[in-house]
């Protein structure tokens, strides 16, 4: 895990709540409808726009704790060679962040997960998921102890429901016997899904009783952006956020913990 430059504005979680959020920031592009997928395509492989963007995201974080990102470059053409996991931490104030670059397309396109952060870690993993094609992986990152601290996973999940039941049986593996766990990230699935009860039976996860529409997000009808939390963790509230350009809308969760999660 990064550590950014400290700043005035830092500030310590209070107690054992958290807020978090996770967003597939679409490499800080913008879709506003299905045509935009076509007639703005070169948009997305140049940075036109995508700075003010991240900008407009960066100025929503204040009130987060904990922040994953899918579909962030890593630095290449299309974000003009910026890493948006660390100018996202940097704009934002928060003191660590960690990037996990899974697809690169030559010079044009790097795709990471990535996740900042007010608390100090203590364990950070990477982890590359099963698929026929190579380059999804989970983000794996511990804060406190090994025996009852925070375990988070950042992930975002194939398209195809078979490749998707092998990452998310990768997943439980990983979070089996975690009893402070959070997933987030790009399902895309439902939380009720075949795949994910599956990932249910074999982790203290459970399923969210309200999940809010995230896809597509100028209309969002499908929710398939989840944070699923351990049933020790008391979920006060889970919220979208609004449209901010990309084709998913942000999910939001506030949490309280069993016990609060020390750095150390």
């Amino acid at each position: 895990m990064t550590s950014a430059p400290a700043s005035p504005h830092d500030d310590e979680p209070r107690a054992n709540a958290l807020n978090l959020l996770s967003c597939n920031i679409l490499a800080g592009g913008s879709v506003k409808g299905y045509r935009d997928y076509v007639t703005g395509s070169w948009k997305q492989v140049l940075p036109h726009g995508k700075r003010a963007n991240l900008d407009g995201l960066a100025r929503l974080l204040g009130d987060f704790d904990l922040v994953a990102l899918q579909e962030a470059d890593a630095g290449s053409l299309r974000s003009g060679f910026l890493n948006q996991t660390q100018y996202l931490a940097e704009s934002a104030h928060f003191p660590y962040w960690t990037h996990q670059p899974n697809r690169r397309v030559a010079r044009l396109a790097t795709s990471s997960n990535g996740l900042l952060a007010r608390l100090e870690p203590s364990e950070v993993l990477d982890y590359p998921l099963p698929g026929r094609i190579p380059g999804r992986g989970a983000l794996w990152v511990r804060f406190g102890a090994a025996t009852d601290g925070l375990v988070v996973v950042v992930a975002h999940l194939s398209l195809g429901a078979q490749a998707r039941a092998r990452q998310l049986g990768f997943l439980a593996e990983l979070l089996e016997g975690q009893a402070n766990a959070v997933l987030m990230g790009d399902l895309n699935t439902p939380a009720h899904s075949k795949e994910l009860e599956a990932l249910y039976r074999r982790t203290t996860l459970t399923p969210p009783t309200d999940p809010p529409p995230t896809f597509p997000s100028w209309k969002p009808k499908r929710a398939i952006d989840h944070i699923l939390t351990s049933a020790p963790i008391e979920v006060e509230r889970r919220w979208a956020l609004p449209h901010l350009g990309s084709d998913h809308l942000p999910i939001a969760a506030r949490i309280r913990l069993p016990d609060a999660p020390s750095g150390n």
